[in-house]
């Protein structure tokens, strides 16, 4: 049985652990993080537990949002995402990050920070040219389709935007739990800005650690 937390990312600081060393661990704080949704196969077709997190101002939901949560019996919340195989808890409980104990692994999903409009070398670490003898092929992108095809396939690497897209990072162990702060403290880095919501989820993957 799998199980998750909605949580918001405060930033990032330091800890020492008991052997004197420094861990760079992000602070995640899930200070609204209802159960929302409990799908069945009956009714959904799959298992899946819906959390909210943040509390909005009624005027910014509409109708039927306002009634799906007013049956949770929870505020207007902001931000909805579902864990599969969650089990049944409560529609309407409050979660905390008591869930979660020291030493467990958890995935982290967030949307990364973006970066904007960026070229080849930046977005998709493409090699320069050479900067000698003359040449105007430093930053460019050279050849993007063969004479024959007439056409530029699609998926082909060019610059674009960058950033702002879904992102995993797995297996990050949990230094601290904080359940009278509702704080999470996860070593390492996590996808996103400061103050955005990222969704946390006990991993059962196996490998090396990412930290």
């Amino acid at each position: 049985m799998s199980k998750g937390l909605l949580a918001r990312k405060l930033g990032m600081t330091q800890l020492f652990t008991e052997q004197g060393t420094v861990v760079s661990v992000t602070v995640l704080e899930a200070d609204s993080c209802h159960v929302v949704q409990v799908k069945t196969p009956g009714v959904d077709g799959y298992d899946a537990v819906q959390l909210g997190f943040g509390e909005k101002k009624p005027r910014r939901t509409t109708k039927p949002e306002a009634g799906h949560f007013k049956r949770a019996g929870t505020p207007p919340l902001a931000h909805l995402a579902e864990v599969r195989d969650a089990g049944s808890p409560a529609v309407g409980t409050r979660l905390s990050v008591s869930l979660f104990e020291a030493g467990e692994r958890v995935d982290v999903t967030g949307i990364t920070q973006g970066k904007g409009f960026a070229g080849q070398h930046k977005r998709h670490n493409f090699h320069r040219g050479p900067v000698s003898h003359g040449s105007h092929n430093i930053k460019q992108a050279g050849s993007i389709g063969s004479t024959d095809a007439a056409r530029v396939f699609k998926g082909l690497k060019m610059a674009g935007h960058l950033g702002a897209s879904r992102a995993t990072v797995l297996r990050l162990e949990v230094v601290r739990v904080d359940p009278e702060r509702n704080l999470l403290l996860v070593r390492g880095a996590v996808p996103g800005h400061r103050d955005s919501v990222v969704l946390v989820r006990d991993s059962e993957r196996s490998g090396a650690l990412v930290s």
